[in-house]
């Protein structure tokens, strides 16, 4: 950037400069802002869905709808603003690394080491899907975004400025053991930061490898009563069972043993030790019982002792297992599936993990990757869903480039195919094995553009090209009744009503009166009139939005 030369400026020129140089940021991070193509082409045209009907994947009406959007992602995330604002519980990403390698585009332009804005190209593209994608998490969703070194720190400041309300917390992977060597040393790692709400549980356990049996009463330098009141009362037991927990002790209350047996039957154990020495308990009262099913009893020297099961530990902010090596588990098990050439897929167990610390008690989530590359993230949550039979689905992002430059196209020919074959079985390429398909279902779309300028002309435009939009919003996918007046979507528990001609709403009305269930309905509208009057007597049945007013609210709003 050139130097500015003050020496000719009057004086408001200089208290403007002043003033704008206030209200610069003091401390974070600071980037030159590269307008990108895709950002600025939604000012002249609106993004849309359109399916690709031949590809859709159907293999049980009991699994949820998965959805595969090929387009570019900023597009595809301004789409998902509209239908599905607040609705994610998860969002797995691994962006573009920006090595300088030529493996990234920004403008159509391949970025290298030479680029002079690379980094701030690479922050612009960033910054603006991120700040699309904050809002469609739900309060309590989890961003999980893969990196390596070229822009961790870059990442981690402005995940900080995105999210400056959650917790940020990098957890080191070894993907790569053998190691790529640098000048200095060679990297086996890459790192995963987890951005979760700051209050409440957002990270599971995983299971150990091998169960460890302790004693629940604490020992060593720090297991005496003094250093934690809360962790003195007894553990009442009967016939060797564990039936309750008595309340914490006071401070002037000195059992002699450590088991004393009650009138009732039951015997009351304090944790002390074989001197008499008063000790603690590991838990506190309310964590023994909040952790019950880790606790038994154990009879030693004649006595009943509280015995600790951990099958399961808290996850570490260093993930080592072969399993995430991503040339066994990312490459070569893409090349099995589908024998494509893709740069640097992750590891199947890296992105199942990750994604599995922070859904651990939803059998039901829906999980976004808006980088989607070759599908290892549909892979791992149909894999989840496989091993526990839960519901979660998956909403995949991609854009169709060609491939390594050898004609194969990135949505078409790699993701696809792939969650594809896992959905309905495959034999694989190199080790002619038989694999069981996992099952589940799969709308395919395409994003496509209406003019902005908001003529009549074009929100009549948008409105037929809306369909695809709100069936995503509502999930209704099966269409019931199809006319050019109106159209009427459903799934086992809602309906979606689009109705194109306001003077089709009686026709409309009668047809959905004989449909059990609740409805949303779209009421085309060159303004923003819902035509409440008219649906008066279906209150509790109908819910009423204008259409395209419903979009363009939104699309207002992010595209300003």
């Amino acid at each position: 950037m050139a130097k500015k030369d003050y020496k000719n400026w009057d004086k408001n020129e200089l208290i403007k400069e002043i003033d704008q140089l206030r209200k610069r940021k003091k401390y974070g991070l600071v980037w030159e802002d590269k307008p990108e193509n895709v950002v600025e082409q939604c000012k002249t045209e609106l993004p849309v869905l359109e399916e690709v009907k031949a590809k859709e994947i159907k293999t049980d009406s009991d699994k949820p709808m998965n959805l595969l959007i090929e387009g570019d992602n900023y597009h595809a995330l301004s789409v998902l603003n509209y239908t599905h604002k607040g609705k994610i519980d998860v969002i797995y990403i691994d962006p573009p690394y920006n090595t300088g390698a030529k493996d990234w585009k920004y403008n159509n332009d391949y970025v290298d080491n030479n680029d002079m804005f690379r980094h701030s190209k690479w922050v612009s593209m960033m910054n603006n899907r991120l700040k699309l994608a904050k809002k469609l998490l739900k309060k309590d969703g989890v961003l999980i975004c893969a990196i390596d070194d070229n822009e961790n720190a870059t990442l981690g400041l402005l995940l900080q400025e995105i999210f400056p309300d959650r917790e940020i917390v990098g957890v080191v992977i070894i993907h790569n053991p053998a190691g790529v060597q640098g000048k200095n040393f060679s990297y086996i790692h890459e790192f995963a930061y987890f951005v979760y709400p700051t209050k409440g549980l957002f990270i599971g356990k995983t299971a150990r490898d091998k169960e460890l049996i302790s004693p629940l009463r604490d020992w060593g330098g720090t297991s005496a009563r003094k250093l934690a009141k809360t962790c003195f009362y007894p553990i009442i037991v009967r016939n060797n069972k564990i039936i309750g927990f008595g309340d914490v002790c006071s401070i002037d209350f000195h059992p002699q043993r450590s088991n004393i047996p009650q009138k009732d039957g039951s015997v009351y154990i304090y944790p002390i030790d074989k001197n008499g020495e008063e000790k603690k308990w590991v838990f506190s009262r309310k964590s023994s019982e909040e952790n019950r099913d880790q606790l038994f009893c154990k009879i030693i020297n004649k006595e009943i002792v509280i015995m600790r099961k951990k099958d399961q530990f808290t996850y570490r902010t260093v993930w080592d297992d072969k399993k995430y090596y991503a040339n066994i588990y990312g490459s070569k098990l893409l090349n099995n599936i589908i024998s494509a050439k893709f740069s640097f897929p992750k590891s199947l167990y890296a992105v199942e993990d990750c994604i599995k610390a922070v859904i651990h008690n939803k059998d039901n989530a829906t999980i976004l990757d808006f980088f989607a590359g070759s599908g290892t993230t549909g892979h791992a949550v149909l894999e989840l869903n496989s091993i526990d039979g839960g519901n979660r689905k998956f909403i995949l992002c991609t854009n169709n480039e060609d491939n390594n430059g050898d004609g194969s196209k990135i949505a078409t020919d790699i993701c696809f195919p792939r969650i594809e074959k896992v959905i309905k079985g495959y034999k694989g390429v190199v080790d002619k094995k038989k694999y069981d398909g996992m099952g589940g279902n799969l709308k395919y779309f395409k994003t496509a553009f209406v003019p902005a300028d908001p003529t009549d002309k074009n929100k009549t435009a948008l409105t037929k090209k809306a369909t695809d939009m709100l069936c995503v919003k509502e999930d209704t996918f099966e269409k019931i009744k199809s006319n050019e007046q109106y159209i009427i979507y459903g799934n086992k528990k809602r309906y979606t009503g689009i109705i194109f001609d306001h003077q089709a709403i009686d026709d409309f009305k009668k047809e959905i009166a004989k449909i059990h269930g609740k409805f949303s309905v779209y009421v085309f509208s060159l303004g923003d009139d819902t035509f409440d009057e008219e649906f008066e007597n279906m209150k509790g049945k109908v819910k009423l939005s204008p259409i395209p007013e419903a979009i363009l609210r939104v699309y207002r709003r992010i595209f300003k």
